[in-house]
């Protein structure tokens, strides 16, 4: 007999699952060399029985997650040119390790908060997982500052905050009772502070998407001293050729759709993310570029000998399909360091 075939998850919870891909991908490549991240296996449910994902996925998490961290890195390096802390908010966080890494290195101190935000399915997974490893643990602050809160799907600590929020409700119910209620809102608005949304907004419809951003634009904007507010989006576009068919059709044969895809059907059209709402600076890039132009010749030797990979050709046309794009917004009264924010970005980088 054969076994019963596994009932593929669907609407919301098929959504989530794409988070557990995200996972795993990431801790193969860490496994295999490709990235250091101590902090993805407490995360991952059974990482010992995990195998390893093929060399294309490994390569694109790989160069996925060096221009992340190199937008992100860069942000905390401004913050410190102008003498402030900063505030990270991730939307749609998942499994995402980021503030355990910055929390374990030298620019630590530049974080004032380290905000994440997902369905509570999500957050009651992570908070459970962050309570039961010692190595996660230890860098939210003394064990009497970190609670458990709402039932189990919230976190907090002094800078790190986990937070349960359905992205598609209007944000004035959800984000503003979570950041900006009372005297002393969680997020401060008069910090430099960067959102990140890593194939989130996909799945959500653009109306929605829309909003999400603009509540943060007026969030900010109605500060009586605004910081200035940046962004990070990484997701799938060009979803009308016949590859992006192709990835389409393959997600949908899992139940997961892409509504929020369907405005940015050429490369020319990402920056109009943020510049729909004003903000003053929108590039992007796909991962093709990055790979080819903004990382280093030796990075790009070593990896290269990590693992065979004979499909270039397929590589450079999967990458060519997901791009990052970066957004700012300054407020009305900066002067001095207009200038400095505006060289936000990612560096191309010499060739031998």
């Amino acid at each position: 007999m054969f076994p019963p075939q596994q009932r593929l998850p669907e609407g919301d919870a098929a959504i989530r699952a794409t988070d557990n891909d995200a996972a795993l991908a990431r801790l193969s490549a860490v496994r295999l060399g490709y990235l250091t991240d101590p902090f993805i296996t407490p995360l991952v449910s059974r990482p010992h029985l995990q195998p390893p994902r093929p060399p294309l996925i490994n390569i694109g998490t790989y160069v996925r997650s060096e221009a992340l961290d190199a937008l992100v890195n860069e942000w905390l390096a401004l913050s410190e040119r102008e003498g402030v802390k900063c505030q990270i908010v991730s939307m749609g966080a998942g499994s995402d390790t980021r503030f355990w890494r910055i929390a374990a290195g030298p620019k630590r101190n530049l974080l004032a908060r380290y905000i994440e935000v997902d369905f509570p399915e999500i957050t009651t997974k992570k908070a459970m997982a962050i309570r039961k490893s010692k190595d996660l643990s230890a860098l939210l602050g003394n064990l009497e500052d970190v609670s458990i809160t709402n039932g189990g799907t919230s976190l907090r600590s002094p800078t790190y905050n986990l937070l349960a929020a359905d992205l598609r409700s209007p944000a004035a119910q959800s984000l503003g009772p979570l950041l900006a209620s009372g005297p002393e809102p969680l997020l401060l608005p008069s910090l430099p502070t960067i959102l990140i949304f890593e194939c989130v907004l996909a799945y959500m419809t653009p109306k929605a998407s829309a909003a999400v951003l603009q509540w943060y634009t007026d969030y900010f904007a109605a500060s009586a001293a605004p910081g200035v507010l940046g962004c990070i989006v990484y997701e799938m576009f060009a979803l009308e050729d016949p590859f992006g068919k192709v990835m389409v059709s393959n997600l949908k044969a899992r139940n997961v759709t892409l509504p929020g895809a369907e405005p940015y059907r050429t490369f020319a059209s990402l920056p109009n993310r943020f510049l729909q709402h004003g903000w003053e600076l929108a590039k992007a890039l796909t991962l093709k570029d990055i790979r080819r132009e903004y990382i280093n010749s030796s990075e790009l030797e070593r990896i290269s000998q990590l693992e065979m990979l004979d499909e270039i050709e397929e590589l450079e046309l999967v990458l060519a399909h997901y791009a990052i794009t970066w957004g700012l917004k300054l407020p009305s009264g900066i002067k001095e360091s207009r200038a400095m924010w505006l060289e936000w970005g990612l560096q191309r980088q010499a060739k031998k």
